[in-house]
Order: C-alpha cells, then structure tokens, then sequence
C-alpha cells in the first residue's frame, strides 16, 4: 500500500512537473529552468524532508559513485524528455517515454543475463510497434524530437535498475538529495557554456530551449518556478519511496497514471486532442508495458513456476 500510494502522489506532481516546463519552454532555457526547479528543491527537501529523515546525516552515503550514476541517469532522461515536450504534444511525449519497461527487459537481458521468454518479447514487439505508430516515420506527422522522449526512455531503464541496487542500504531522502546535486552541478555546467545565448539562432523549438540564454525570470513565472521546485522534491522523494518500499512490479502499473494525466492536462492547458493514429499507438504502447508488469508480478509471486510457463 506505501508503495502503490507514494507512487501515485509521485506521478500526479511530476505530471504538473511536465506541465510547468512545456509552459516555460517557450521563454526561457531549459538548463536555467531545471536550475531553479533544483535549487528550489533542495531548499523544499531541506525545509520539509530532511529534518524528519535524520537531518543531514543522510548526506552520509558510502555509495558516492552509485548515487553519482543514478543521478547522471536522471539527468539525462529528465533533460532529453523535456527538450521532447518543448516541441511535442504532452499526450505523445509521455506515451513515447513508456516505453520504459519494454527497455528495462532487454536490459535485464543484456546487463543481467535473466531469461525472457517469447510472449514478453511478443509485448517488446507489440509496444515498439506502438512507437512507431506514434512516431510516424516517414510521413510529414514525424518529427526529431520525438525522439528524446525514446532516449529519455533509456536513462529511465538505467534509473530503474540503480535504485532497485542501492534502495535495500540508501533512504528515499539520501537518493531525492544527490539527484538534486546533479541536476544543480549539470545545469551549472550547461549555462555556463550555452547560458550566454552564442548558439541561440534555433529554429526548432527543442535546440531553442537548449541553447537559448539565462534571462532574469519575470515575477508572473515566480509561483511556476516555486511550483516546480515543489514537484520536483515531491515527486522525486515518493517515487524512490515507492521503489524501496514494494516491489517494482507493484509499482510500475501505477507510474502508467501519468498516461490520462497527460492526455487531461494537455486538452485542459495546452487545447491538444491526440488523434485516432496517436491514440491507437498509445493503447499498444500502454498495452505491452502493463501486460509485462503483470508477467512479472506472476513471475515474482510464485503464480509462474516452471521454465517453460515463464513466457
């Protein structure tokens, strides 16, 4: 119940998150956004996390390079995911970013040399075959950036993996803390080599929101930004809780809230209908990933217990 209930308070925050970003993406640069939405983070977790998590004796950690890692993971999937949605419809940017667990299975392939049988790969085919209905390569609906959310996909799969690793020694306050360092660090870095606006002559809107210069913000995307900061330390904490406390089986199928979300703020705000061709691919997409959590839960819960039901 932790788990399930702290993943759906995490998906409603990062989906008023991504909310917040396509809406700022039009003024300002991404690295300075994800800088302020860090800083202020911190300070949220600081105020009204740490002092309830042993203060800052969760900065203590012998597992520096891990938490290093996972946060480069993060940054990754976070920057690539919202340079997406600086140019996509919210409904397709998420869609196209769950591909996730298709991802996490061929990694537990690769990485960990686990067994999959034919009918989770079936799903594998079933949710790419969703992405490129969504995509539309070839036809004038395609566009690059929907490709970042399909990169961010793949940091998603690494965060996954790292915090199931160190979840069983780090608390949710340690690992939300040093995700927040490395979003400060990395966005430091990117200002201080795009901030000056050199590389800001962009005509597509995602290289725009990368390359475009620091400006001050105006005080009406105060409470926007103070939003953000807000999310970002919610949302970040209740989705390591959630991994730490259940298993990631019982977990993932609530992370899928973010699908309706999406597609609800994106008519309410924006004014975006996704289209028959859109919806069919998000139905696949969807489909495949909850029918591979639900493989894994039997898998892990005993109701699969021979090798050829494994499947």
């Amino acid at each position: 119940m932790l788990g399930a209930l702290t993943a759906s308070i995490a998906v409603f925050f990062f989906s008023i998150n991504d909310v917040a970003i396509k809406f700022l993406s039009g003024g300002y640069a991404l690295h300075q956004v994800v800088l302020f939405r860090s800083i202020l983070g911190l300070i949220f977790l600081a105020a009204f996390v740490l002092p309830f998590a042993g203060g800052l004796r969760v900065l203590h950690t012998k597992r520096l390079g891990m938490h290093v890692l996972r946060g480069a993971c993060v940054v990754f999937s976070n920057m690539t995911f919202f340079l997406g949605l600086a140019a996509m419809p919210l409904a397709e940017a998420v869609a196209i970013f769950f591909i996730s667990p298709l991802v996490i299975t061929v990694f537990s392939v690769v990485f960990l040399g686990e067994t999959v049988g034919p009918r989770r790969w079936f799903a594998v085919a079933i949710g790419l075959l969703g992405v490129i209905v969504v995509l539309r390569p070839g036809t004038h609906a395609f566009q690059m950036a929907s490709l970042f959310p399909l990169a961010a996909a793949f940091g998603y799969a690494g965060l996954h993996m790292l915090t199931r690793k160190i979840g069983t020694t780090e608390s949710a306050a340690t690992m939300s803390v040093y995700i927040q360092v490395m979003f400060v660090l990395v966005s430091l870095v990117m200002g201080l080599f795009f901030g000056a606006g050199q590389f800001a002559d962009q005509t597509d809107p995602s290289m725009a929101f990368l390359f475009r210069a620091w400006i001050w913000p105006d005080p009406s995307d105060y409470p926007i930004l103070l939003l953000l900061g807000a999310c970002s330390a919610i949302g970040g904490f209740c989705i390591s809780q959630a991994y730490r406390a259940s298993e990631a089986a019982l977990v993932a199928p609530f992370e899928y809230l973010a699908m309706p979300l999406s597609i609800l703020w994106g008519v309410l705000v924006f004014g975006e209908w996704p289209d028959f061709i859109s919806y069919l691919g998000i139905t696949l997409i969807l489909g495949s990933g909850l029918y591979m959590i639900w493989r894994e839960w039997r898998v892990g819960s005993g109701q699969i217990d021979t090798p050829q039901a494994r499947r």
